[in-house]
């Protein structure tokens, strides 16, 4: 696979509670909380969650969805669903992450084989959901 400069810098998800998300993100998907003692604190208008070092997820709170007027129409893409974000991980933090969502009582599909994705056919793959209904799929390609 080529190394292409264009990179996904971050995901903005509504959610209910940006400090309750930023702690479902941290202890049952092991992602890092970045600014998230400054939203609490007031400073930032929302937390974010570290994927990688290139990539982040933002909690947008949906009490900010009256003021996104980037564009005609953005009020209304809070709630619209997005079908679902995939993360790929190694093997190992695969299976973790999956542990460690069913200790969190985080809702979980089974695991499926072979579905095709941005590196070809992963070797296994499942969904899961967050707490505001947000759907992710994880999955492995070694």
């Amino acid at each position: 696979m080529k190394d292409h400069i264009a990179r996904l810098d971050h995901v903005v998800l509504w959610v209910r509670d940006p400090e309750a998300s930023a702690d479902f993100f941290e202890k049952a998907v092991g992602m890092e909380p970045v600014r998230l003692s400054e939203f609490s604190a007031g400073a930032v208008p929302f937390p974010s969650v570290r994927l990688n070092e290139e990539t982040i997820l933002d909690l947008m709170p949906l009490t900010m969805a009256e003021r996104m007027k980037m564009l005609p129409g953005s009020v209304e893409s809070s709630g619209h669903p997005v079908n679902h974000v995939c993360v790929a991980l190694p093997g190992d933090e695969f299976d973790a992450l999956r542990a460690r969502l069913e200790e969190h009582g985080a809702p979980v599909s089974d695991i499926a084989r072979d579905s095709f994705g941005a590196r070809g056919k992963a070797k296994r793959s499942f969904y899961f959901r967050d707490p505001d209904g947000n759907v992710f799929e994880a999955r492995h390609y070694d």
